[in-house]
């Protein structure tokens, strides 16, 4: 089976390309990313040799780039991470959002559609989305799969505009899909723009750390290992045409989840208690930032018999014990330096 995963160079994309590498040996997995600044090919250094393994650069904007690739390796399925995610750099630059997650998954719709040409047996295209396309909750209630789309930002409009493109390929066509809505993802190799990786960081540097608004925005927070155990589990035993949130059963208010990092940072530092709380700085918020995200994970639960393995204290002092054993790898990301990871041998022609 030949199962194209886009994105897998990146944060979770990572993750779930070594689930699938690791897990099944007879499988051939191809890790299509375009080496972005949020792609690193550094995540996925203990499994670049496997037999089964095959990394390809390219951008699946690239409309007769991805027809090719299809035609070439003939995928059996696609596991589809690529995505631009950043809410402020959707604020900034939206068209790059529109450009990667809305036309870039209507190019890959329509390769598995001419491959597959309505052979669907044994075919599958799963599009992993984001909690964030519901929009906002207040202090009660949770996000639950038929929950009404309300998305607030540009990112969260673009993947909603993509979740729908997705559907709309089942509807019009029959091409057998699976869509997942997950919650916030943390752990090892998040790249440091994201909230937790980003103080790690500033910890370690001994800078600000920008709290927007009160910090009394909530949201639900998923180890990225789980999460790739559950998109495992959803490209094999999910229901086509099924969507499946996933989430950690698991709020925490920004402020509160900060000030646990600074004492968890603390200790491991070996720092004065309260050091890193110091560096706490408000900011001005953010346009559209919405006040609590929480997800109903109750259908993937019953369905398919998947819920997070992990704590969130655990998770996070796993992360951060992550990030002071691989120092080396943040600065590489921080500097910039990890852009130079193979460049010569996929440079631009």
């Amino acid at each position: 089976m030949n199962i194209l995963i886009t994105g897998g160079a990146g944060f979770i994309g990572s993750h779930v390309v070594r689930k699938f590498v690791n897990t099944y040996p007879k499988y051939h997995i191809y890790n299509l990313d375009a080496l972005t600044y949020a792609g690193n090919l550094e995540n996925l250094k203990d499994i670049e040799d496997a037999s089964n393994y095959h990394f390809i650069k390219g951008d699946i904007v690239d409309e007769r780039f991805v027809n090719d690739l299809f035609e070439k390796h003939r995928f059996d399925g696609v596991v589809h991470l690529a995505a631009e995610s950043h809410v402020d750099r959707s604020i900034s630059d939206p068209l790059a959002f529109v450009r990667t997650n809305i036309i870039g998954t209507v190019n890959l719709l329509n390769a598995a559609r001419n491959l597959w040409n309505d052979d669907y047996e044994g075919k599958r295209f799963y599009h992993i989305s984001t909690d964030e396309v519901y929009g906002s909750l207040g202090a009660e209630g949770l996000f639950t799969e038929t929950t009404a789309y309300d998305p607030n930002s540009p990112y969260s409009a673009s993947k909603a505009g993509s979740d729908h493109f997705v559907r709309a390929y089942g509807e019009t066509y029959e091409l057998p899909y699976v869509i997942t809505n997950c919650s916030n993802n943390y752990g090892p190799n998040h790249f440091p723009e994201k909230l937790i990786p980003l103080f790690i960081n500033n910890i370690l540097e001994n800078k600000s750390l920008p709290v927007y608004g009160d910090g009394k925005y909530t949201r639900d927070w998923l180890f990225v290992e789980d999460h790739a155990a559950a998109i495992d589990l959803v490209f094999h035993k999910g229901k086509n045409h099924e969507t499946y949130n996933i989430g950690g059963f698991n709020e925490w208010q920004n402020i509160d989840l900060v000030r646990l990092l600074c004492k968890l940072m603390d200790q491991k530092l070996d720092r004065p208690s309260g050091a890193s709380e110091k560096l706490i700085t408000y900011v001005k918020d953010r346009p559209g930032h919405d006040l609590r995200y929480a997800i109903d994970a109750s259908k993937i639960k019953k369905e398919l018999g998947w819920e997070p393995s992990v704590t969130f204290e655990e998770g996070l002092e796993r992360t951060i014990d992550w990030y002071l054993s691989n120092e080396d790898w943040l600065h590489h990301v921080t500097s910039g330096d990890y852009q130079q990871y193979y460049a010569k041998m996929y440079q631009e022609n």
